[in-house]
């Protein structure tokens, strides 16, 4: 099998059959595959590109399909939504191409008595769509339900956003998150310099750039496998989003310090951190599931660092750290709304509901952890999400339950965008990074 769209069209049933997380899919069928290159690229896009389109194309298929076609078996919406992705959203795939090769894989899936549905609709969409309505479908008069069908999202996600920031940046947001990510990295000052990462990425041909305010920071619009950059194996850099950067800048972790990070798989922040305290001090990672803890590990011993120590266990319970530490760093797991355009299928397997058990299980990671500091101590709250109930809906409480933590905000020459509250909310449209909210709380030393 080395199709591209073949390759494609067996990841996408597997998530439709088996709930299959699309990365998990796409990885299988490419590693069963022989694809390289522009078709291992290509095949990714069409994975992802559905799954994430995934609303606005099933509106296109129920205006153009009858009935019968509707009902018909789910291998055959999977064909047609591959299809329609395709003509409306890849502008280097020729229309006769994306028709015929769609054709062709309804023969191959065992979809023979089907190709002249297959046919027939996607060249009656092709005569129906204008460039004022590429869907070619009416859309809902509702304002967040068309933005829903529009770029393809559950009507309660454009909904929280539209609250939040109004109508018109919610479009954006949308927008935002549909397009494919890029790679930021982090380097290890303790190995070498952002000049001489640049410098080895340009001489091998690849396009790279620095990331203002942020040190260690490395931007590339686009990369093929991790492992076979310049740099990797010697522990250089570690992948990591701008966002995510600013987190254990504003921890400002010390040489010399104890400090935990609480939530620390797969060991980003964690490892961040031990750079920072140029690898003096003790770094305690937390995490509840082995097999993610031993990530943490691994990524130490490529950056080859020796500060970080490794622990298993739920942080609510983890009584042996009470007012030990000099600084608590709690990443919370959250709902990840900030990185829908990394995690192609996220926006369809999260809930209103799960978002509110989320929050209250980070008031309770909240609470430990503040235990753990000594007077004075610093402790730095972090999500990667821009849904208001899992932020300052957990700390307002928070701080008005411990009327001796107090807020305090980033420096001004960070230019960071700093709420009335203190904390630091970056939004993907606006700040070209992952969606984050972060706050850096101090325990009075009296």
């Amino acid at each position: 099998m080395s199709h591209p769209r073949q390759v494609a069209v067996m990841a996408l049933n597997e998530i439709e059959r088996k709930d299959t997380y699309a990365d998990v899919a796409l990885q299988r069928q490419l590693a069963k595959s022989r694809l390289t290159g522009g078709d291992r690229a290509l095949a990714t896009e069409l994975v992802y590109g559905v799954v994430r389109r995934r609303r606005s194309l099933d509106a296109v298929i129920d205006q153009f399909a009858k009935k019968p076609a509707r009902q018909q078996a789910l291998e055959l919406r999977v064909l047609l939504r591959l299809g329609l992705y395709q003509l409306i959203y890849l502008d280097r795939v020729a229309e006769a191409l994306a028709v015929d090769s769609t054709v062709e894989l309804a023969k191959v899936q065992g979809l023979g008595g089907l190709t002249k549905v297959v046919n027939g609709i996607l060249r009656q969409y092709l005569r129906q769509r204008t460039p004022e309505n590429p869907l070619a479908i009416p859309l809902p008069e509702n304002p967040v339900s068309c933005l829903g069908v529009r770029h393809s999202y559950p009507d309660w996600i454009v909904q929280q956003w539209s609250e939040s920031l109004g109508i018109g940046e919610a479009e954006q947001l949308c927008c935002w998150f549909n397009q494919p990510p890029q790679l930021y990295l982090r380097v290890n000052p303790l190995k070498t310099t952002r000049e001489e990462v640049q410098k080895s990425f340009l001489e091998a041909g690849i396009e790279v750039e620095t990331l203002p305010n942020l040190p260690q920071g490395l931007k590339l619009p686009s990369a093929g496998q991790i492992e076979a950059l310049p740099g990797y194996s010697e522990g250089w850099w570690t992948v990591q989003d701008a966002s995510a950067q600013w987190v254990s800048h504003l921890l400002n972790p010390q040489p010399g310090e104890v400090i935990v990070d609480a939530c620390a798989a797969p060991g980003g922040k964690t490892t961040h951190i031990a750079e920072l305290m140029g690898d003096m001090g003790q770094i305690w990672a937390c995490d509840r599931t082995a097999s993610r803890l031993k990530k943490v590990d691994q990524n130490c011993q490529r950056l080859q660092l020796q500060s970080v120590k490794t622990m298993l266990g739920d942080s609510r319970d983890l009584t042996q750290f009470q007012e030990s530490c000099d600084r608590v760093l709690l990443d919370v797991p959250c709902s990840g709304l900030g990185t829908l355009h990394r995690r192609a299928d996220l926006r369809w397997r999260q809930t209103p509901e799960a978002i509110t058990e989320l929050a209250q299980l980070q008031q309770g990671l909240l609470t430990a952890a503040a235990g753990w500091l000594k007077p004075g101590g610093v402790l730095v709250y972090a999500t990667c999400t821009v849904s208001y109930p899992e932020n300052e809906g957990v700390i307002q409480p928070f701080l008005d339950r411990h009327p001796h933590w107090t807020i305090e905000p980033p420096p001004q020459d960070w230019n960071l965008p700093v709420s009335e509250s203190g904390g630091v909310r970056l939004y993907p449209h606006r700040h070209e990074s992952d969606g984050f909210f972060m706050v850096k709380l101090r325990r009075r030393s009296t």
